[in-house]
């Protein structure tokens, strides 16, 4: 089958952000489709691992999640602690843990990660803690820039989120960031990771698909 342009396209651009990772101090890889994301995953975490993740569609769509559940793995499932004694216990396991798994709001073309997050509790884990970080990230993610990759999580990514999620939020109705301050908002925290202080710890999955929010 032959290639089409966009699929040209985005191999080209990965291969752009790869080498800026790689400055970076990120590793970075490109799988055109969801079925080899989730074979080059699993291929980078050996059997055995203590693995978590954070709050993500795309690892849902990918099929990621699913994949890991079948083989020999530790899951840590933060969905599982019910109360505050449980949470506690639950999330001083995750920063212990070998890998975490994640998506990003935002990548810029230059291999910067742009995140923000409610309480911190997923993009924690990227600056601190586990191991070893893998984010998998559609194609669509992609941006020019930081301040792009800004407006693009609180116009783009954060009000179907906030749907998802049933906040209510102002961009919830009118799909536009309100620059909100209510106990509602679900943009808490704004990372931006330019540099991996540990070679490597940080690796990125570029998707050639459009994945999550």
């Amino acid at each position: 089958m032959a290639t089409t342009p966009r699929q040209t396209y985005f191999q080209n651009v990965s291969q752009t952000i790869i080498k800026n990772l790689e400055k970076r101090q990120m590793e970075g890889y490109y799988c055109a489709t969801s079925y080899e994301a989730v074979e080059k995953v699993l291929s980078l975490i050996p059997e055995g691992s203590s693995i978590s993740w954070g709050g993500s569609v795309t690892l849902s769509e990918t099929g990621i999640l699913d994949a890991l559940k079948e083989k020999e793995y530790e899951l840590i499932d933060r969905a599982t602690a019910t109360t505050k004694e449980e949470r506690k216990a639950l999330y001083s396991r995750v920063v212990g843990c070998d890998y975490f798994l994640m998506s990003t709001n935002a990548i810029t073309l230059d291999g910067e990660l742009v995140n923000i997050d409610n309480s911190g509790t997923r993009v924690a884990f990227l600056c601190f803690g586990p191991e070893n970080v893998i984010v998998v990230a559609g194609m669509n993610k992609i941006v020019p820039d930081e301040t792009s990759g800004v407006k693009r999580v609180q116009n783009v990514a954060s009000p179907p989120n906030t749907v998802r999620l049933n906040r209510k939020t102002p961009c919830a109705i009118t799909g536009r960031c309100g620059d909100c301050l209510t106990p509602e908002t679900i943009c808490g925290q704004k990372v931006v990771t330019r540099y991996s202080a540990t070679p490597g710890r940080i690796k990125v999955i570029l998707v050639g698909e459009e994945l999550g929010f």
